[in-house]
Formats: C-alpha cells, sequence, structure tokens
C-alpha cells in the first residue's frame, strides 16, 4: 500500500467531512473507495463505494483523518483528479475533477481519456 501525497489524487474538504459524517452514522471506516469501471454513456464510469481497510495495491489520499483509496488499475485513469462533494439544486453527489478526462456525460458519471 502507498501513502500518497497531491498530486496524483486528491480529496477536497468537502468530500472529506461528507466521508465522515456518512461512516460515522453508519459505524464505518472513514474510507471512500473509487474505482473506474467500463461503461456508462462515455466509455468509463466512476464507481464510489465505502471500504473496510485499503488493499495491498491501493493509493491512500489522507485527509483530516478520511482516507480515499484507489486501485493501481483506476489511478492510471485519474492520476491528478480531486474528489469533491457539491450539495446543489440538482442534488447532493461525490464529483470527480480528472485531467484525463478528455469529455464527459451531460451527469458527471462517466468519461473518457
Amino acid at each position: 500500500m502507498a501513502t500518497i501525497t497531491q498530486p496524483d489524487i486528491a480529496l477536497t474538504p468537502a468530500a472529506a467531512a461528507r466521508v465522515a459524517a456518512i461512516a460515522a452514522k453508519q459505524s464505518k471506516p472513514a474510507i471512500l473507495r473509487l474505482s473506474v469501471e467500463g461503461g456508462g454513456c462515455s466509455g468509463f464510469q466512476y464507481k464510489f463505494g465505502f471500504a473496510d481497510a485499503a488493499e495491498a495495491d491501493d493509493t491512500v489520499a489522507e485527509l483530516d483523518g478520511v482516507q480515499l483509496v484507489v486501485d493501481s488499475v483506476s489511478l492510471d485513469l485519474v492520476r491528478g483528479a480531486q474528489v469533491d462533494f457539491v450539495d446543489s439544486l440538482g442534488g447532493a453527489h461525490f464529483n470527480v475533477i480528472n485531467p484525463n478526462a478528455a469529455s464527459g456525460c451531460g451527469c458527471g458519471t462517466s468519461f473518457s481519456v
């Protein structure tokens, strides 16, 4: 397991606060997993979930005691990205600001490189 600092992958304060709040309600560790899967309307899609622990091949970014873990294959597609939490009229969701994405869909959950 590699622990990294920016700019490989980052968690914003808003995202860290939201992960901490959800984890506390569910009595789970404050570990958010980001992975990339094939699919979506643009070719790849982001998938979020909570993890009990980091895996051996994960890269870990930490902010305020909250961890963001990304597997080595997904990291190649999101290197340099930031994970944010947005709460607006359109709804509340985690958002990936990915400098590697050549295009994306309107909902922001899928992208192409």
